[in-house]
């Protein structure tokens, strides 16, 4: 079964609007996994914006799911990481400064901070995922990529998402097949995030069997507070569990 990881940073983000405390994102960390979210997800900033290290730190000790933290791999944030030793850590190329991540790793460019990165991930037994865009992507990065260490990489779905329902919709999943059959021939695991939603999630997941992972935050909040937690979970499990790998 396709894993649904939750993240949860949208909720840190309504608990700081007034800064008293809720919600409060650990109890609602723990609720989501009571509903059936099998991982949750977190990408603290350095600005603090929504996830603060003293949540991450309270929730590698109160949940007992697969926990992974995204994030750029700057020194602080690696020592951090470290420190609290998540199940997985998705590195992305994004600087500080941006709204949400937006682009994918290209390795020109980056080959000595993902080589240090990666190792010093993997020497504490931390799984490593590497966001990447199956539209600027290629083999010989891939195989890179692998060669420095990842243990996945992360399916940057915007434009499946943007495309889906349209006239370009063959043509975009048709990337992002050909990327996550490439990435499972030479023994990458495949996840993905970022736009996927109850509308387009379920296709998604079918069509790609090679799927282990998605990572969802924004559409599945904003889902919670229309259905509530226990009914949002189930829809996005059910989209998630009626497509099982090397069915489409």
């Amino acid at each position: 079964m396709v894993q649904l990881s939750v993240n949860v940073n949208k909720v840190a983000t309504l608990r700081n609007a007034r800064g008293k405390g809720l919600p409060n994102v650990v109890q609602t960390a723990i609720k989501i996994i009571e509903f059936g979210g099998q991982g949750i997800t977190v990408h603290p900033r350095p600005d603090g914006r929504h996830i603060r290290w003293t949540d991450v730190q309270d929730l590698k000790e109160q949940i007992s799911v697969e926990f992974n933290i995204e994030g750029y791999p700057a020194d602080h944030f690696l020592e951090k990481v470290t420190q609290v030793v998540p199940t997985q850590c998705t590195l992305v190329p994004d600087p500080p400064e941006v709204l949400t991540s937006n682009a994918g790793w290209r390795l020109e460019g980056n080959e000595v901070l993902l080589e240090k990165s990666i190792k010093k991930l993997k020497d504490k037994g931390i799984r490593v995922s590497l966001f990447v865009d199956p539209s600027e992507i290629e083999m010989k990065e891939l195989i890179s990529l692998r060669d420095l260490g990842a243990d996945r990489i992360e399916l940057y779905t915007e434009s499946y998402a943007e495309a889906y329902g349209t006239d370009q919709q063959s043509e975009v999943l048709a990337r992002f097949q050909k990327a996550a059959q490439l990435a499972y021939s030479m023994g990458l695991g495949v996840n993905a995030g970022h736009d996927l939603n109850l509308h387009n999630l379920r296709f998604f997941a079918k069509s790609v069997p090679e799927l282990l992972e998605v990572s969802i935050g924004h559409a599945l909040v904003c889902d919670a507070l229309d259905f509530g937690w226990l009914e949002t979970i189930s829809r996005y499990r059910a989209c998630l569990d009626s497509s099982s790998p090397g069915q489409i």
